[in-house]
This record gives structure tokens, C-alpha cells and sequence, in this order.
């Protein structure tokens, strides 16, 4: 993520800002600039002019007015949604306040995850230019009679399906503990569902299931039947040695989509501490092996070993200051070499090296 700036006043903004606290303007991110631009009105019909594209005057999404979006159409077009909402399909009852809340928390985690997916230029077809793999999104909330049954996130064929309770802390948490998981966000929800699509669009489709499987084992066997012994048995000893997360376990499927969710984690967060020139260079390092400064884009960096080579020294300052706070590591997950072996592998597959 990148450091944004109010082009009216120079206060320096968040991704999710919908006004400039400084001067007041309405904001807006513009994904063709990848910018953040404070607006001024622009005549008639709802148009605004970006300060920062003066040139190009546009509209805001349409679900700006649910204020769940802070991204403009595609300029010159008569789109109604943005390219990050235009995914959606099935959206909460915004009558419902608790669940525009929630589905506002979770437009924050989806759109910081198109930022990354138009960084890279990936394949983003809709439902309605692929109607057999394009890219959707449901927000569904559980039924209303507390016995029924409960929604599940997951994906299939190119719908990614967001329980909406997801967006609750407290239930978030709760659901955490009780499946031992160190790490559970809505942004990793969308990051580790995202990357089934992209195993179904990058590797079955694009003919590259033999380097993946030489990676991330046989996806061929029965999933269901692994995700039973997964629930029933655990992960299996020593899990650490080869893997990111103990679901990661489960199946090939599913530790190509956690370490392709850890892979969008890790860059992006590169790319937020370069932005604000943050480096790592400890006082007691005589050696200098803690040392780090991120002066490279990680979204364009040549090697998985300059990702991780950047990502260890600042990751350990990071899970540091959180204990110094009294919280648990920022990031509790340990990076052994085939699981970097693995990260290579999404490395270079979203670069178009595989």
C-alpha cells in the first residue's frame, strides 16, 4: 500500500478516507492513477474533478452512497460501480444497520485487496464478461431462525462467498480460538479465497498444474475427504518445517491459497513501510543480519529472495514492537525455506516466470 497525500492541503491520508479531516474536501481513489485525490465539484449530473486528474472529471461508485466505496468509475464510461465493486453480486439488506456495518468493514478489506490485484495487472473478468470463472462476490448474513445453518465462506469457480458475521470481532475472534488459528482477518478472508481463483485462472487454465504440483503436492486427491482427516486428526507433526499455517495442511488447494494469501500480506506491507521510509537497523546489531531498508517496489521486486531478505529483519521489529505493547506477534508465522521455496513459486507466477 501506498502513502497518499491530500493534493488540496498535503495531509496525509488512509486508503479508506472518504474526506480530508484538514480542509475538508471529499476524497476519492482513483485505481487508473493509483492515487488518492481530493475532488471539487463539477457541474451538474453528480460529476467531480480529481485535483489530482484534473482533466479526467468523473462519478463516484455507486455505493459511495451507502458509504461502503471511496473509489470513481473508470472516467469516459457510464459505469455504475467501480472496478472493485462491479464484482459484487449478492450485497446485505442496507435497511439491516448492523449489516451495513459489516458490509462496510468488508469493502475496506476487498478493496485493499483489488489494489494489489490491479498493482498486478491479474485477470479480473466479472460474472457478466465470464459467465462460467469471472470473478464475484457474495456478502450473505446467516439466517434469521439461529438453528439453521450457518453461512460458510469459501469459493467455487470464481464465487467467493463472505460470511457476513465475519465482520463482528467478537465472532471473528471466537471462531479464531476455537479453530487454533494464530492469524484471522477479513483481509486474509479475501486474500486466501482470491487466491483459489487464481489457481483455477494462473495454473488449471492456463495449462500449469505440473510445475504446481511439483510445489504444493497432488491436488488430485479427494478434498473432501482431506478436509475431514484435517478437522479429525490435526495437522500433521513438524507441520512448520514445510508449511505456512497448519490449514495449509489440508490439501494442495488449500496451501496454494494461504501462501498465496501470505504473498499478498507480505508485499503489501513491504510496500506500506517503504512508502513511509521506514528501515531496520538495531542498535545491538553488530552483525547487521537485523538490518533491512525496503528501497525497492515489492510489487515489481526481481526475486522472492529480496522479499524475504527485506521481510524477516523488518517482520521480527514489527512482532517486537507488538509485545512491547503487550499484544501477540503482528505476524505469528514462521517462514521456513520450502515454505519461501513456495512463495517463489506465486512469485513468479504472478510475474509470468512459471
Amino acid at each position: 500500500m501506498k502513502l497518499f497525500r491530500c493534493q488540496s492541503c498535503d495531509n496525509v491520508l488512509y486508503f479508506e478516507n472518504r474526506s480530508c479531516g484538514r480542509c475538508g474536501h471529499r476524497l476519492a481513489y482513483l485505481p487508473q492513477l493509483g492515487r488518492i485525490s481530493a475532488l471539487e465539484p463539477a457541474g451538474d449530473n453528480n460529476a467531480w474533478t480529481p485535483l489530482a486528474a484534473p482533466e479526467r472529471p468523473s462519478f463516484l461508485c455507486t455505493n459511495a452512497a451507502h458509504d461502503t466505496c471511496n473509489w470513481m468509475v473508470p472516467p469516459g464510461t457510464t459505469d455504475a460501480f467501480c472496478l472493485a465493486c462491479r464484482h459484487n453480486g449478492i450485497v446485505p439488506d442496507v435497511s439491516d444497520e448492523v449489516n451495513l456495518e459489516r458490509w462496510r468493514e468488508m469493502e475496506h478489506a476487498k478493496h485493499r485487496l483489488f489494489y494489489t490485484l490491479l498493482r498486478w495487472n491479474l485477470p479480473l473478468k466479472t460474472r457478466a464478461e465470464d459467465a462460467e470463472h469471472g470473478l464475484i462476490f457474495n456478502f450473505l448474513a446467516d439466517p434469521p431462525d439461529a438453528s439453521g445453518p450457518k453461512v460458510m465462506t469459501g469459493h467455487e469457480n470464481g464465487v467467493i462467498t463472505i460470511a457476513l458475521v465475519e465482520a463482528d470481532p467478537a465472532e471473528r475472534e471466537k471462531r479464531r480460538t476455537a479453530m487454533g488459528e494464530p492469524y484471522r482477518t477479513l483481509l486474509g478472508h479475501f486474500r486466501h479465497e482470491v487466491g483459489h481463483h487464481y489457481w483455477d485462472i494462473l495454473v488449471r487454465d492456463a495449462g500449469k498444474l505440473e510445475p504446481c504440483r511439483a510445489v504444493f503436492g497432488d491436488d488430485s486427491q479427494d478434498y473432501g475427504a482431506a478436509l475431514q482427516r484435517h478437522y479429525d486428526q490435526g495437522p500433521p507433526p513438524n507441520w512448520q518445517e514445510t508449511f505456512v499455517s497448519a490449514y495449509a495442511t489440508t490439501h494442495p488447494w488449500e496451501d496454494f491459497a494461504e501462501t498465496w494469501a501470505h504473498y499478498l500480506h507480505i508485499v503489501d506491507t513491504l510496500e506500506m513501510a517503504s512508502a513511509f521510509g521506514l528501515q531496520v537497523k538495531p542498535k545491538a546489531d553488530v552483525e547487521g543480519d537485523l538490518a533491512t531498508h525496503v528501497d525497492f517496489d515489492p510489487y515489481q521486486a526481481d526475486s522472492i529472495e529480496q522479499i524475504i531478505d527485506a521481510w524477516l529483519p523488518f517482520v521480527f521489529a514489527m512482532n517486537s514492537v507488538s509485545r512491547a505493547m503487550g499484544e501477540g506477534d503482528l505476524y505469528p508465522f514462521v517462514l521456513a525455506p520450502p515454505v519461501v521455496a513456495k512463495l517463489g513459486f506465486i512469485h513468479d507466477l504472478v510475474h509470468g516466470q512459471v
